[in-house]
């Protein structure tokens, strides 16, 4: 039976990456996208423990603890349908959604004074200030260049590290490893790996068939937990609504404001991620698709946290999937959200979830961190770097490695100040945009250098002006290498073609979408000659020795032409100009 066919709104428009088996615009058949949404939704109610250790610090009973796990299921669906459709309300990507594990120490107490109807607070506040950041976040492109996103993106990776590697080995209070949970997840962790490179076909279902495999293995060695619990819950019920609590604390109200915006930057690389995937050209962040999730994950949050759902964010870990089966397509995001929302209506199901040994979901957790730090690096250095940069980088890394690896520095910080002083990933996006900014104080965007002609310096003054210049302005590394061949052909151009041509200055400016570079000379401007008038080949060899000198002497315009994407010659002012244009 054919599949209904879904009306999304359009995304732009760009070719398709040939790795891909489904990309985003893409429909799997009907089989295929009922295993590939399967993965998904099984990979976010995984998350579910986040859900259950929160629960268990507030000492909410069974009834409580059901209801707070069917209605983040409801709200997982509800929010991963948004990022799915896209337009003004979504990211039109494949952005599944998971309970929120940074915001666990905020939500506690309003679970423990008021049961799940107290997350209404939260999402008030979560919803309306990340819909006002939604509203302005295409004017702060200045504040998260790709160097800033991929210092967010590989922190929240290697924060994924400590509590996956204590799940994978079984770690006790004395750091003892436990070889059966070690064995488990390295077993999980290998499937993984090696199905998603070697597994061809079933590469599509890489992390499905690896948890199954971790979780046979775990119930052969006795790790599975008990089962008796399943019966405990009724087969099917309808999912409990708590009446919304509200309960005001300006601490608690002001954390969850800041954190909300700090997490807004997650969002950022994580449709940077996905957008990365699904664009083989990726040159910077889609804003109106940052625009459109971070507005999605604000109606989401308030009207899945009135509902009283657990609260949720984009899932790095199912990026890391669709990367893994090679399938980016949104379709799947509505499969798996319907999934979600179904399984909210069976409580021995949701249960079942708690079940998932912990090495399996560590296994499944260092896959994910691994990913995230990788992307996270080819972000940071898809930009020409120089010191500044380099700076504002390695010093936001080494405090949020500061605050992990030494907790106890943020021991004496004030109370109120803890929440902010105690997070490394936190630490580390805060700093790096700081630094960043303080960094381009005293950058201009528009620089210039006399040059002699006679120089035997000549091509290295014209490279290190456009290397400096660019690493300087953040410009990608592509462009910038491209721009200093362009360079160099344009002035022995000049030289080359007499009349008392002498190039004698170079100037380059930058803004996020363009690179131009000119180079003035003396004497007349320079002849190029059109495209279209080039002669063939096999009439120059019926023409003179005049013919064919003119013709070599076209070569420079030709290459000029293919390095860079616009070339103009003119004379101003008395001066000749070339100009070099380059699209960022």
């Amino acid at each position: 039976m054919p599949l209904p066919a879904l009306k999304l709104p359009a995304t732009p428009a760009r070719r398709r990456p040939p790795d891909l088996v489904y990309a985003e615009n893409e429909r799997p058949p009907a089989g295929t996208l009922l295993v590939l949404g399967l993965q998904h939704a099984g990979t976010s109610m995984a998350f579910i423990s986040y859900v259950l250790v929160a629960s268990h610090l507030a000492g909410l009973d069974r009834l409580a603890t059901q209801s707070l796990v069917a209605m983040t299921l409801l709200g997982m669906a509800i929010s991963t349908s948004l990022q799915a459709w896209g337009g003004r309300w979504g990211g039109g990507a494949l952005l599944s959604h998971i309970p929120s594990p940074i915001l666990i120490p905020f939500v506690v107490p309003l679970l423990a004074a008021h049961g799940p109807g107290g997350l209404a607070v939260a999402a008030v506040v979560r919803g309306g200030v990340a819909m006002a950041m939604a509203s302005v976040v295409h004017h702060l492109r200045a504040l998260f260049p790709p160097p800033v996103v991929g210092v967010v993106v590989t922190m929240g990776g290697v924060a994924l590290i400590a509590p996956a590697v204590r799940n994978a080995l079984g770690l006790d209070a004395q750091f003892h490893i436990d070889g059966a949970s070690a064995l488990v997840s390295f077993i999980t962790l290998a499937s993984i790996v090696t199905l998603s490179v070697w597994g061809r076909r079933l590469r599509l279902l890489a992390l499905l068939l690896s948890i199954g495999a971790g979780v046979l293995v775990a119930a052969a060695l006795g790790k599975l937990g008990d089962t008796a619990v399943l019966h405990s819950v009724p087969l099917l019920a309808w999912p409990h609504l708590d009446t919304p609590a509200f309960s005001f604390d300006p601490g608690l109200i002001a954390a969850l404001a800041l954190i909300t915006v700090l997490q807004q930057l997650d969002v950022l690389g994580c449709v940077t991620m996905v957008d990365k995937l699904n664009n083989p050209d990726w040159k910077r962040a889609d804003m109106r698709a940052v625009s459109g999730a971070i507005r999605g994950n604000g109606l989401s949050a308030l009207v899945t946290g009135l509902m009283g759902s657990f609260p949720t964010s984009i899932g790095a870990t199912n990026i890391a999937l669709a990367n893994a089966t090679r399938a980016t397509s949104r379709i799947i995001g509505f499969v798996a959200a319907l999934l979600l929302a179904g399984i909210a209506f069976f409580p021995q199901l949701t249960m079942a979830l708690t079940l998932i040994p912990p090495p399996v979901l560590g296994a499944v957790g260092l896959y994910a961190a691994g990913f995230m730090i990788v992307s996270g690096s080819e972000l940071t250095t898809s930009r020409a770097m120089d010191n500044r940069t380099t700076f504002a980088v390695g010093l936001s890394i080494c405090a949020g490695l500061a605050i992990m690896q030494l907790p106890e520095l943020t021991r004496h910080a004030p109370a109120s100040l803890h929440f902010l002083l105690g997070n490394g990933f936190v630490v580390a996006g805060l700093l790096v945009v700081v630094l960043n900014r303080l960094m381009r104080i005293g950058t201009t965007q528009h620089n210039e250098q006399p040059l002699q002609a006679n120089s035997p310096t000549l091509p290295t003054d014209i490279t290190d002006f456009v290397d400096t210049r660019g690493a300087a302005w953040g410009a990608r590394r592509a462009v910038v290498q491209r721009a200093a061949l362009a360079a160099l052909e344009a002035a022995e151009a000049i030289a080359s073609a007499g009349e008392g041509r002498h190039v004698t200055c170079i100037r380059g400016r930058f803004d996020e979408f363009n690179l131009d570079l000119e180079l003035l000379h003396s004497g007349p401007p320079l002849p190029l000659g059109s495209p279209a008038s080039r002669p063939s080949a096999a009439n120059l060899l019926e023409e003179d020795d005049s013919a064919l000198d003119a013709a070599l002497a076209q070569v420079s315009g030709v290459l000029l032409r293919h390095l860079a994407d616009r070339v103009t010659v003119q004379e101003s002012d008395g001066q000749s100009v070339v100009r070099l244009h380059f699209e960022h």
